[in-house]
């Protein structure tokens, strides 16, 4: 087994200590010679902390941590006295910080700018309303250190959007205090920049220009810049030349063959695209989880709960089918966000549960859907249980299983009681009729999409397109659901229009399921049953 850098953030730390390594060097050249200031959105645990402490790494002249490297190369081929040149090196890492009170935020500004002032000898800036003095404070180190080392700053930013998103939908009044903070304390550099050599920031999100980079305009966005696609993740020509070895040993582990090993990897954690034609990328952090586990595990999924993705669908009332048959979108509307916009469709994309599957050069949209398995199954998973913790109580964690072994044994009637069961726990608001409707609709199509991981899942036939068709060893069952009217209506639509005929020649029983939605109930009231 050899080492894999599973949680390893810092480029040190797996050069040093002997980690499997997939170089993204080449990457450090590019941008210096396109530019000097950058900001890059990527998904929660795809390796952007790990490449701004290789950033760190350069500029603060690390030669031996790239030995044999990509950047080994772009450096030599520049003057003896231009290479690994040290400058100083201002980093700000947000990610391990909590930012849920007031004042959480600037100690950990001032803990950064006070590290800084040590690591190059400036005198400590005497701070009177750390609030007020923040942004001076930074102009002070910045210019301090430029005429202590006579060189210009690596300023080097990650994620800088979690004092955002640690209170979005949480804390409003906070999140805006961060976000007042944060603008007020950035805004600086653009005085500043002939004091920078170069300046990267990276977040989830990119929120909105009027917000934090309003007065920050000379950041390029890289985020769907097709040279930068790979800048993070794992492409296929890099898991195939890195990682023989242990997909040799998840196979052996699974009793399957490479190819299929392969195949399943691509299912499960490929997929994501992070420009038009950009080639798919692997979930670093689900992909090194299941080589070092030897099976297929949901590992960035349950790394991180998407409680407030839920309440945010819940609020909108789009429907999670559109997510999976796609979502189209501009750029300006994928690339940008505001926090308090109700169109979730940006924050969806941005926190990596939806990803580019297609684009529309006439109309310039983007086609968004679930990049793999592992997101689409994991997330509609987690909705089902987070609609309600009641259910959850009442009858443990939303059982797949158990719904797939009803149909096995055609016991239509315990899976109608359980989603019956589960569709009565949701918690509803008078005075918003329509999302709850949405909200009820968003859960079956929860429901029978997981059930849909485990036997056929299909809704279109020649008659016109049925609730639900599931399909397995046994027999076809048809479901259709109606609101406020009866279970024989939805039966009789079933019937009337055909949408058994496909499947009369397969040899299977088909079962036929109408059912209706009360509103008064906020449940399935009934439901009726035809073979």
């Amino acid at each position: 087994m050899r080492k894999l850098p599973i949680g390893i953030q810092s480029f040190e730390k797996l050069r040093n200590g002997g980690y499997v390594y997939v170089d993204k060097t080449m990457f450090i050249g590019n941008l210096l010679d396109a530019g000097a200031t950058y900001f890059l959105s990527r998904p929660r645990r795809f390796g952007k902390s790990l490449f701004v402490t290789t950033l760190e790494a350069y500029f603060r002249g690390q030669q031996d941590l790239f030995d044999g490297l990509e950047m080994e190369k772009y450096e030599s081929s520049k003057p003896l006295e231009d290479q690994w040149v040290k400058y100083p090196v201002m980093t700000f890492y947000f990610s391990g910080g909590s930012y849920g009170t007031s004042g959480d935020l600037e100690k950990i500004l001032a803990f950064s700018l006070e590290r800084f002032e040590k690591e190059y000898g400036i005198r400590h800036f005497e701070v009177q309303n750390i609030r007020a003095d923040l942004p001076v404070w930074l102009i002070y180190c910045i210019e301090g250190a430029y005429k202590t080392t006579g060189k210009q700053i690596a300023f080097l930013v990650d994620e800088y959007d979690k004092p955002l998103l640690d209170n979005l939908s949480v804390n409003d009044s906070q999140e805006e205090e961060n976000r007042k903070l944060l603008k007020d304390f950035f805004s600086v550099l653009k005085d500043e920049d002939k004091f920078l050599k170069f300046a990267f920031f990276t977040g989830v999100t990119k929120f909105n220009k009027v917000s934090i980079f309003s007065d920050l305009n000379q950041l390029k966005d890289i985020t769907l810049v097709s040279e930068y696609s790979s800048i993070c993740g794992i492409t296929e020509k890099e898991l195939r030349s890195h990682f023989h070895a242990e997909i040799e040993n998840l196979a052996t582990a699974q009793r399957v063959t490479i190819e299929e090993t392969r195949s399943r990897l691509a299912q499960v954690y490929d997929g994501y695209h992070f420009s038009e034609h950009s080639e798919g990328v692997y979930n670093p952090f689900s992909l090194l989880n299941a080589f070092s586990d030897k099976k297929f595990g949901r590992y960035w999924f349950e790394s991180g709960t998407p409680t407030f993705l839920v309440r945010k669908l819940a609020q909108s009332g789009i429907q999670v089918q559109d997510f999976t048959d796609g979502v189209q979108v501009s750029e300006d509307r994928i690339n940008n966000n505001r926090a308090d916009d109700e169109d979730v469709v940006p924050l969806f994309y941005q926190n990596g549960y939806l990803t580019i599957n297609d684009y529309d050069p006439l109309f310039q949209e983007y086609t968004l859907s679930y990049p793999n398995d592992e997101v689409k199954y994991g997330y509609l998973n987690s909705l089902i249980p987070l609609v309600d913790s009641k259910y959850a109580a009442k009858t443990g964690t939303f059982s797949a299983s158990r719904m797939v072994r009803n149909l096995r044994d055609r016991d239509v009637d315990s899976l109608m009681t359980m989603l019956q069961a589960l569709l009565a726990s949701i918690p509803y608001h008078e005075s918003k009729v329509p999302e709850d409707e949405q909200r009820w609709r968003n859960v079956v199509y929860a429901v029978f999409t997981v059930l849909g991981q485990y036997v056929r899942t299909e809704v279109h036939s020649a008659g016109g397109r049925s609730d639900c068709l599931i399909e397995n060893d046994q027999a076809i069952f048809i479901f259709e659901f109606k609101k406020d009217k009866t279970a024989d209506e939805a039966l009789q639509q079933i019937n009337d229009r055909n949408y058994a005929l496909p499947y009369i020649s397969s040899g299977k029983t088909i079962v036929k399921i109408g059912a209706n939605f009360s509103t008064k109930k906020k449940t399935l009231d009934e439901w009726r049953v035809e073979t």
